[in-house]
């Protein structure tokens, strides 16, 4: 029997069931999508970043992306942030909410957030990175993790230096993401850097990029030796994968894909949720991006898509797959 990779683990003193995790991605891991996924077997959530700032500012709009649902546990909530006042202070005022771990975002790499100092833009700064998860630690009972890339540009790749700096500072996990800042999201992830972090590190290390499925996820494992994958993109449209990934590193079967009529029964039960979560208006505007995602390889999906970002209800769109996916 093939050794099984799936194994329960602990981020401090949270109970992990599994090793496949999704990624939290601004505009995509909201509550509908993170409890279908967690339906598929994703064994850690996490939230959609969320400002430290907006917190202590009471954002009405900041309280509505904290809301969980206990069928989703665990669950993570990232914060992004670059002042440890604030972010202690934030941690402090959100102790009473139900999730289960506190993430501070080190990773993401869009403009506006590294201008102002958050984000990716923290790996310039190891020591800061040290005040920011001690500050955290010190203002929440929950485990505090951190999201790193390999580091801000070619050239001052220092995942290592900077994983070991929230170590210190107390986090009990560290995810990193195989590209540097400057990369973005395009090229291939380095792995290399997820190893080197797995070695200096004493506690567990979560790989991320370019997992696409169950191969692809043993072989980071087994390249780098991280305690957990973490997937975002691919799970985009496919919550399935999760299903798929955990049984391979489990046994390495690989179940069979949804066919395209269970694909557009996922799609609009999620459509369903996201109305009944965000309200129509909302719920649909978002569900355009996925329902585009979830078609991908369906027949004539281009032409679908141009009809799809133009549909303002749930009943337009029920109706225009039905017509187009009758089969579904």
């Amino acid at each position: 029997m093939p050794e099984n990779r799936n194994t329960p683990f602990h981020i401090g003193n949270v109970r992990i069931p599994g090793r496949v995790i999704f990624a939290p991605m601004a505009g995509v891991s909201d509550l509908p999508f993170r409890l279908l996924c967690r339906e598929q077997g994703a064994a850690l959530v996490c939230m959609e970043m969320i400002s430290a700032k907006a917190i202590t500012y009471r954002n009405a709009r900041t309280a509505d992306l904290m809301v969980t649902d206990p069928a989703e546990a665990p669950v993570s909530l990232q914060l992004f942030g670059c002042e440890p006042e604030i972010m202690q202070r934030a941690c402090q005022m959100i102790e009473d909410r139900n999730f289960d771990i506190l993430d501070i975002n080190m990773g993401c790499p869009v403009h506006k957030v590294v201008a102002n100092g958050e984000g990716s833009a923290l790996m310039k700064d190891p020591a800061l990175i040290e005040k920011m998860v001690r500050a955290a630690a010190a203002g929440t009972s929950r485990p505090v993790t951190v999201k790193i890339r390999r580091g801000f540009e070619e050239g001052s790749e220092n995942a290592v230096e900077c994983a070991l700096a929230a170590q210190q500072g107390g986090a009990s996990a560290v995810a990193v993401h195989g590209r540097t800042r400057a990369q973005m999201y395009s090229g291939r992830a380095d792995w290399t850097c997820i190893a080197r972090v797995k070695e200096a590190l004493d506690i567990p290390v979560i790989g991320n990029g370019d997992i696409v499925d169950g191969p692809s996820a043993l072989h980071m494992m087994e390249e780098t030796g991280c305690d957990a994958v973490m997937i975002a993109r691919a799970a985009r449209g496919n919550p399935w994968i999760f299903r798929e990934v955990s049984a391979y590193l489990t046994d390495r079967t690989a179940p069979e894909r949804p066919a395209r009529r269970h694909i557009v029964q996922m799609l609009l039960r999620h459509a369903r949720m996201l109305c009944a979560c965000k309200g129509e208006k909302i719920g649909i505007r978002e569900m355009r991006a996925h329902a585009a995602w979830y078609i991908t390889g369906f027949p004539s999906a281009a032409r679908v898509r141009s009809m799809i970002v133009r549909v303002n209800t749930l009943a337009e769109l029920e109706q225009l797959l039905k017509k187009e996916y009758p089969y579904a």
